[in-house]
């Protein structure tokens, strides 16, 4: 059963079998707790807000077409749970004022970026994104880690694709400057 895809498990859910459900759920519970915790910041928030998302997805699913690909759907269905829950808590999200970044900027942060370790790298770059703002986390954590397309991006977070492509271009310039002054505070340090 682990070969299946996931419309097919999705057949055997609205059969009746609550198992196939379950593999839906492994499958997908990082990505779907990731989106909620982005938008969130709270552990016991997010889980909460993935467990009501996969609840909810689980009483629409014989609603489903499948006119997107599932995975699309269900961060739909997470995103928008988490936004209730953002409304309901009243949080309200932070915005940073980005400068004009110029060319040896760029070329400065991505050499040192080049020599630093790989895992160095990553947490470098996992910590600047938990730096920007909920919204923007998740559209580059959609867009760059889950690898979705721009397209797909609009059918989980509802907005117009001109609209995902400005805030996308936003929050990279966003990105870059906090990825530039965490390689300045390194080069200070050595």
């Amino acid at each position: 059963m682990t070969n299946l895809t996931d419309h097919n498990y999705i057949e055997k859910t609205l059969q009746g079998d609550t198992l196939a459900f379950s593999n839906l759920v492994e499958k997908y519970q990082d990505m779907v707790f990731s989106i909620a915790f982005k938008l969130l910041r709270n552990r016991e928030e997010a889980e909460d807000a993935a467990q009501d998302a996969f609840v909810k997805c689980y009483h629409s699913l014989p609603k489903f077409k499948g006119e997107a690909k599932f995975s699309s759907w269900l961060y739909r269905i997470v995103y928008n749970t988490s936004l209730d829950r953002l409304k309901a808590n009243k949080k309200s999200l932070g915005d940073m004022v980005v400068d004009e970044i110029s060319e040896g900027e760029l070329e400065s942060v991505e050499t040192t970026l080049n020599y630093i370790e790989g895992k160095e790298r990553s947490a470098i770059i996992k910590a600047a994104v938990e730096k920007l703002p909920s919204e923007e986390q998740v559209l580059i954590l959609l867009y760059y880690f889950e690898e979705l397309s721009l397209r797909e991006i609009t059918e989980v977070v509802d907005i117009s694709l001109e609209n995902i492509k400005v805030r996308l271009f936003r929050s990279r310039k966003k990105l870059f400057k906090l990825l530039k002054n965490e390689v300045e505070f390194l080069k200070r340090s050595v």
